[in-house]
């Protein structure tokens, strides 16, 4: 069986594309660099990351986004011998704007170097590019009305504003003609993410409702062309967690559908799996998919017949499946043995990468260079990968000599600048090196560093600190011992810091709650120096073992 979430830890809008006998499916990145996750199947079971291609400046320069802004709802779709893929650049969250910059890039290879992106337009966020079969390219998005007074299902002048519509002329680059809006959506409200798709005659417009929360839903609607008019499904939704209180998927919506060669239908959605008893989501929204079938209405609906995603998914007919579940749960031990970064690492919003880190400064180690300070929206020098376990631990190996307080650099689990667990090594007038703990719980305006020891603890010892974190569910707690310790017994030397936190904070719903985050928990190595010095740290490797 397809074991759902096929794409675990931070993965959401899943934007699906078969070419052949091979499948794509392409993933928000947000304010993670480089932009765009795309992975690879031959069976829809087992998934493999191959590219991001959205990594170098001309393509993306995210310094200065906030939180949860970046690189939205990704669409990739296969036409005339090329990969197309067109994105958000979203550049500002809260309040009435959002500033959403839309682009178009192409490439003739997943995996190799994409196209200078071509700008679209700023109306809104989540575009999608559909290829007609008479040549012609319509480009849809979200078109968002900053007059809105308030956010909800069906508020007045709702700043969900519907879906529009413009033609793209290849030969120009650019889209001509003025914007049509073409559907507003169900009473569900909350109307974005349009994919279009055409199907004996008709057009089908997919779109993603209720906000990304417990209320979010695939709603589908068709009509006689790309102008529509759209009519709802009899159904209204296809895909949508119907009881937030049972079932281990939910916020299920957002997402497309595919056909495979042997006409089967299959169905992605984003979806997340909160911690057992309490909405909060570490992993933040994963993907997920269905297998569909066409009704005699020619209506798309769930091949079990329920709303409710399910987590077990009969696979496509003879196609091998793999252990898809056993290797996304196997440990991940990194040496930096190489000098490019391994790929299930990535660090924040710059395309500057050089004057975070180095592979080649001292060969087997990575070497973060202390920029500005943890949270910054500008130039953080942390290295890290995603949370996809409820039950984890991750480990390190770090040289770091500091010289003033206001030099750190240590183990992070990190969701955003409000959200947090840092253990750092810094340094202390009185007490030389210590070691400490950093945290901020929750995303409010005014959240301070909650906990710090009030001794810090002194490290008696030069030289390389093993760190260590242990996640179950809720708890997380830090670990770490001195180098002479390591070499005495690799188990019995570990030292509790500080008492046990709350993981669960590092989660969508933690801090202003379900739809004021959207990314989804990290662990991995940081470095700051806010005195400007960029005193470096090495790191030896980083284990992430499932638990």
């Amino acid at each position: 069986m397809i074991i759902n979430p096929i794409l675990t830890g931070f993965n959401p809008d899943p934007s699906i594309c078969c070419v052949g006998d091979d499948y794509y499916i392409a993933t928000s990145t947000f304010e993670w660099y480089p932009g765009v996750q795309i992975f690879h199947s031959k069976n829809l079971s087992d998934w493999t990351l191959v590219a991001r291609p959205l990594n170098r400046a001309s393509q993306l320069d995210m310094r200065g986004n906030p939180d949860s802004c970046g690189v939205w709802a990704p669409c990739l779709s296969y036409a005339d011998g090329l990969f197309w893929l067109v994105y958000t650049d979203l550049k500002r969250y809260d309040g009435n704007f959002k500033d959403a910059h839309n682009y178009i890039v192409t490439a003739g290879d997943v995996r190799g170097s994409w196209s200078d992106p071509i700008y679209a337009n700023s109306s809104g966020f989540d575009p999608t590019l559909f290829h007609d079969d008479d040549g012609r390219k319509w480009f849809y998005n979200l078109r968002w009305n900053h007059r809105a007074p308030v956010l909800g299902k069906s508020p007045r002048h709702s700043p969900f504003g519907g879906i529009v519509l413009q033609e793209y002329d290849v030969n120009k680059k650019a889209l001509i003609g003025e914007p049509e809006l073409v559907f507003s959506g169900s009473q569900r409200g909350l109307t974005e993410a349009p994919h279009v798709f055409k199907r004996n005659g008709l057009y089908y417009l997919i779109t993603a409702e209720g906000g990304t929360g417990y209320e979010h839903a695939v709603t589908h609607a068709r009509g006689p062309s790309v102008r529509g008019p759209f009519e709802l499904h009899p159904d209204t939704h296809v895909i949508t967690s119907t009881d937030a209180s049972h079932g281990q998927l939910q916020r299920a919506g957002h997402g497309q559908f595919i056909e495979t060669p042997a006409g089967e239908v299959y169905h992605t959605h984003l979806c997340s799996r909160p911690l057992p008893g309490i909405q909060r989501s570490p992993m933040g929204r994963e993907t997920g998919i269905q297998k569909c079938v066409w009704g005699d209405d020619g209506w798309l609906r769930t091949a079990h017949g329920s709303q409710q995603p399910l987590v077990e998914v009969e696979p496509p007919l003879g196609v091998a499946q793999g252990a898809a579940r056993v290797e996304s749960d196997a440990p991940v031990n990194t040496n930096f043995a190489e000098s490019t970064l391994p790929i299930d690492f990535q660090w924040l919003r710059t395309p500057y990468p050089e004057r975070l880190f180095s592979l080649t400064d001292r060969p087997g180690w990575l070497r973060l260079f202390g920029r500005e300070s943890v949270g910054s929206w500008f130039e953080q020098a942390l290295v890290a990968r995603r949370q996809q376990h409820h039950r984890y631990e991750a480990s390190t190996s770090i040289d770091f000599e500091p010289k003033a307080f206001n030099q750190s650099a240590g183990l992070v689990a990190y969701y955003n600048r409000h959200k947090f667990h840092y253990m750092q090594i810094s340094f202390d007038e009185e007490l030389g090196r210590v070691i400490s703990i950093l945290s901020c719980n929750g995303d409010y305006p005014e959240s301070a560093l909650s906990y710090e020891p009030v001794e810090p603890t002194p490290i008696s010892t030069n030289g390389t600190i093993d760190m260590r974190v242990k996640v179950s569910e809720q708890d997380l707690q830090f670990e770490w011992r001195e180098q002479d310790d390591r070499e005495q017994s690799d188990n019995d030397q570990w030292q509790k810091l500080g008492p046990v936190l709350d993981a669960s904070v590092l989660s969508d719903e933690g801090g202003r709650g379900e739809h004021a985050s959207f990314t989804g928990a990290f662990v991995g190595m940081l470095a700051f120096d806010i005195s400007g010095m960029a005193k470096h740290a090495d790191f030896s490797h980083f284990n992430y073992i499932p638990k």
